[in-house]
């Protein structure tokens, strides 16, 4: 296979296909089944059902969104937007700040109503920040944050997008995105699959801004990949071991399960427990827990369009994608979704 590069994954999207708003009901979305071999079938959200049988595993990603947006201004008076990556401890963050002049390490931050931060270092794009006079970070993001909504969704977030911008799963505060395959899940669709004998698992990956930057190389190769978070239980590794036991297959629900489920996997062995991942998942890696993905449609040239490429294959995808512009299906974090089996290859059949 040649080496590819970010022009492979490029396509061309109509604005008015960007979702802006989710269905009016949860599971109301549509959703595109794409099997092994890239034939497609396009469903109703609901009939996700027919695309499952007893004995599967869907593992769900609980993370909760948090208020992670703050604006304010520097001691000089300029203005600042703060963009939360990830919670360091009680008092500290790690965040993108977006202002004229990038704050310099002792800056002092006047943030939302009454927060004052200092900056205490830079790495990259991120800026690690303390707020000395709070005892929980978390609770003041949550009085005076705003929920992050993606930059491609234009309006200012409402009370409805604090509900629907969060799994009915959601547990553990810490992502700046929601998973948002899940999304698409309500309690009476989750109790349906229960009674067919699907189960269900949990693990947490925590969403970090970085998910929404740009590829900025042109050889992938040349990427580096951001770093998230997760915690994977033992209930959940015992889990996916018995399903695989006895012929189920493992479905992520969402690219962020998945990715914590295959970085999770060391020396053929699932290891429950808390880490980082900064797995960077293209074409021709070789998956080795999930057989199947419930996903959103990804922005072009994303690292999330390449990891869906690399487990459907990116002929199959590139073909998806574009029968889903022609149906005129919704796109991104409150569009519709797809089921895609993994590709069925000479080296996965044997």
């Amino acid at each position: 296979m040649r080496a590819m590069r970010l022009d492979d994954f490029d396509y061309d999207l109509p604005l008015e296909l960007i979702a802006q708003a989710p269905a009016e009901v949860r599971s109301g979305s549509r959703l595109l089944h794409m099997d092994g071999q890239g034939v497609l079938q396009d469903l109703q959200f609901p009939q996700i059902a027919q695309c499952l049988r007893a004995g599967d595993l869907l593992v769900v990603n609980d993370t909760r969104v948090i208020k992670a947006r703050l604006l304010g201004r520097k001691a000089s008076g300029g203005q600042v937007e703060v963009m939360v990556e990830r919670i360091v401890n009680a008092q500290e963050l790690w965040a993108q700040i977006r202002a004229s002049h990038a704050p310099k390490p002792g800056s002092v931050l006047y943030l939302g109503d009454d927060l004052v931060a200092t900056v205490l270092e830079r790495s990259g794009e991120l800026f690690h920040l303390r707020f000395d006079a709070v005892s929980d970070v978390l609770s003041c993001l949550d009085q005076q944050g705003r929920l992050p909504l993606p930059p491609y969704i234009t309006h200012v977030p409402q009370a409805a997008d604090e509900t629907r911008y969060q799994t009915v799963y959601a547990k553990h505060d810490g992502a700046v995105a929601a998973p948002t395959a899940g999304l698409h899940f309500d309690e009476a669709l989750l109790a349906n699959l229960r009674s067919m004998g699907v189960a269900v698992a949990t693990l947490t990956l925590h969403v970090g801004a970085g998910t929404f930057q740009p590829v900025r190389v042109d050889r992938l190769a040349d990427h580096v990949m951001h770093r998230e978070r997760y915690a994977l239980s033992q209930a959940t590794v015992d889990a996916v071991n018995n399903t695989r036991a006895h012929g189920g297959r493992v479905i992520a629900v969402g690219t962020t399960s998945l990715r914590a489920l295959e970085s999770a996997m060391l020396e053929q062995r699932l290891i429950a427990g808390e880490s980082e991942t900064q797995l960077f998942i293209v074409p021709g890696y070789r998956f080795q827990v999930v057989d199947a993905l419930v996903t959103n449609f990804h922005l072009s040239k994303s690292t999330l369009l390449m990891l869906v490429s690399a487990f459907g294959g990116v002929e199959s995808i590139r073909h998806a994608y574009q029968h889903a512009i022609e149906q005129r299906y919704r796109f991104f974090s409150y569009g519709d979704a797809m089921f895609i089996e993994r590709e069925q290859t000479a080296s996965s059949k044997g």
